[in-house]
């Protein structure tokens, strides 16, 4: 027998230089690789500017791959935008977002949008500018308020500083009294996205009702095409988006609320899967064998629940804490209605691998008041702001429905229905039930977790909790 040659083809991982090479000339070198056979770097130096955008005009926008434009990578700093347009922008779930935190940052008196919308009514621009003025003031108040009781019940530590110890009362302080701050509160968010992703975020935005959001769609596009001045070029308003979103927010305004009771969120598991063991463990057969899934599932359906279990659990574990499951996980679902505070609810998005749909913002729902509020003996205060947000979000809304909600608080509640697998569970429940999470998320998500497990004891005994809660099923605590 003779032996075969050895191969000259090594591997090579090198970066292509992006000081060197445009996005769009790096773009077009690794889309080429597919009818070239050249190395990456070989098939750079043959591209220009002007090669790159009669590539890109030819097969990415004549042809539509539009896959190649995810190889250009865009970042943007955005500033002085509201938290409730940074919501739409925000959600895009393939970029990378980092938000400047109301939860550690103290913010300025003036620091909101005046929404466009309002120009035209001085009536209604005088209601809208006195409520969040109002606002922004009962914040200042609040901060002060708790800054005062901290002092009292957090002395300062031996050898502590006195800046270090200030900063320490003021991030507890912010994080609670950030309630009383309203959508409109600006921020800056740092964006990072590859070119189709910018292109879907722009068309999505300039297609909005609301006049910031078309505004910063086109900010995105004028400044997006400095970077890639052709795979972005033809952004602009959606007309299917422009008519849907119309009939959509008709639809929500009309529609009705129902308010809440208490100082609590609600949580409801509206839908999960009847076969999810089964699911999962035929999943796990397919993996492990050569047949086809059929085989796999009527295999799983004899295995007797002790079988299927001991399959999954000879699978899981050796799970670590840091170790996401298998994707196999994946195949199983759950559907949540959520009533959380805005502020969660902003927290919550993050998870971008779930699929969420939230309600328009609305001030009828009700609000949660911090507990470290409660504590300070600013109840009073804090339920005088949201009664002051409250009646501008009604008085607003009866000339621009869409500008009102930039009067709702973090404090508010919204209505949001969320669907996730099984795999991205581990994850959320995982992070967000710590003791490290802020108090208005985790309650929430404790509340799924314990619902799920409820109806899937078994399929989340391998979960690994940094706090596990005192109803927890198995013996890990």
């Amino acid at each position: 027998m003779s032996t075969p040659p050895e191969t000259t083809y090594s591997p090579r991982i090198y970066p292509l230089d992006a000081h060197k090479l445009t996005e769009e000339e790096i773009a077009v070198a690794f889309a080429m690789t597919s009818r070239r056979a050249e190395p990456f770097d070989e098939i750079a130096e043959q591209v220009s500017k002007e090669k790159a955008a009669d590539f890109h005009e030819r097969w990415v926008l004549g042809y539509g791959h539009a896959s190649v434009a995810e190889h250009a990578v865009i970042h943007l700093a955005v500033e002085n935008i509201s938290r409730l347009v940074c919501d739409t922008l925000e959600d895009n779930r393939l970029a990378s977002y980092t938000e400047k935190s109301s939860r550690y940052q103290l913010m300025p008196r003036d620091y909101f949008h005046i929404p466009e919308e309002l120009e035209a009514n001085p009536e209604a621009k005088a209601v809208y500018l006195s409520t969040c003025q109002g606002l922004f003031a009962s914040y200042e108040q609040l901060v002060e308020g708790c800054m005062e009781y901290l002092r009292h019940e957090l002395p300062q530590r031996e050898r502590e500083r006195d800046g270090a110890y200030n900063l320490r009362l003021r991030r507890l302080t912010t994080d609670a009294c950030r309630s009383a701050l309203p959508s409109a509160t600006l921020t800056n968010v740092g964006l990072t996205a590859n070119a189709r992703v910018l292109e879907h975020a722009i068309s999505k935005l300039m297609s909005s009702g609301l006049a910031e959001e078309r505004l910063l769609g086109e900010q995105l596009r004028e400044q997006g095409r400095v970077i890639t001045p052709t795979l972005i070029k033809y952004a602009d308003r959606s007309k299917y988006l422009e008519d849907t979103l119309q009939r959509d927010w008709q639809l929500r305004f009309h529609a009705g609320a129902g308010g809440l009771s208490g100082n609590s969120t609600t949580v409801n598991l509206v839908h999960f899967d009847g076969h999810a063991e089964e699911k999962l463990t035929a999943a796990l057969l397919f993996r492990l064998s050569s047949g086809d899934y059929v085989g796999a599932w009527e295999q799983s359906q004899e295995m007797d629940p002790e079988a299927r279990s001991q399959l999954i659990g000879n699978l899981m574990e050796n799970l670590g804490d840091h170790d996401a499951p298998l994707r196999e996980f994946e195949l199983v679902d759950y559907t949540f209605e959520y009533i959380m505070d805005y502020g969660a609810y902003r927290e919550f998005k993050r998870h971008r691998m779930q699929s969420y749909f939230p309600q328009a913002l609305t001030a009828d729902l009700g609000y949660k008041t911090p507990e470290l509020l409660l504590q300070a003996g600013l109840e009073e205060s804090f339920s005088g702001a949201m009664e002051m947000a409250e009646e501008g979000f009604r008085r607003i809304s009866q000339d621009a429905p869409l500008a009102a909600q930039y009067l709702v608080t973090h404090g508010h509640y919204r209505r949001v229905l969320s669907k996730l697998n099984l795999r991205e569970c581990y994850h959320l429940f995982k992070l967000r039930s710590s003791k490290q999470a802020h108090e208005s998320i985790r309650e929430p998500v404790l509340e799924a977790m314990r619902l799920a497990v409820e109806v899937h004891p078994q399929l989340f005994r391998w979960l690994k909790l940094r706090d596990y809660p005192d109803w927890w099923p198995f013996d890990d605590r």
